[in-house]
């Protein structure tokens, strides 16, 4: 990639994170273009150049946070940290995420998620399932979950809350309640039960 290349990917990285920042404080309805324009310090054109449309942009805001909370969890799961503490620093990530996102941003992830938004499932399907059944057999290997479930049956649980949760009477009720599904999700009903 040449220097004009990556001065390009720089400025299209900047334009979404100031996109991100501003959908999670006040939502998608009510930015603007030249709002976003402003905090990325671009032009409206520039913008329009890079992403064509309103539309084209919260989109690709939508994979950009995708990514960049992937990669926050990614580099939970491999580091050097003690399983239960990645347990709590999941859980901690999924509340902080969830304590600062304007929840019509939230509504409209969930409603592109739910139209068919591939993205999503291609990274659940491709790198997440992968990660999580090595973060399942690390949890039996040191004891913190039971060696007798299959991993079948845990991604199976997984996929059932996942089906639930792309639900809109269900996705429209549980941001309040996202650290304690993820608890639940982790240490089940009876809480955290130290080997």
């Amino acid at each position: 990639m040449d220097g004009f290349e990556r001065r390009r990917e720089l400025k299209k990285a900047e334009i979404l994170q100031a996109s991100l920042d501003l959908f999670m404080v006040h939502g998608v309805q009510k930015v603007s273009i030249s709002e976003i324009a402003a905090k990325a310090n671009v032009s409206q054109v520039t913008i329009y150049n890079y992403f064509q449309s309103k539309q084209n942009l919260i989109d690709e805001t939508i994979v950009y946070y995708v990514d960049k909370s992937w990669d926050e969890g990614v580099e939970i799961l491999e580091s050097n940290l003690p399983f239960p503490e990645k347990i709590k620093q999941l859980i901690f990530n999924k509340k902080e995420a969830a304590d600062n996102i304007h929840e019509d941003f939230y509504f409209y992830f969930m409603k592109e998620y739910n139209s068919g938004l591939s993205y999503i499932e291609e990274v659940y399907q491709k790198d997440a399932i992968p990660r999580l059944i090595n973060f399942f057999n690390e949890g039996k290997e040191e004891g913190y979950i039971d060696p007798n479930l299959s991993n079948e049956a845990i991604l199976l649980y997984f996929q059932i809350l996942k089906d639930s949760m792309q639900r809109e009477d269900i996705y429209e009720k549980i941001l309040p309640f996202t650290e304690d599904i993820t608890k639940i999700l982790f240490y089940g009903i009876a809480g955290n039960r130290e080997k």
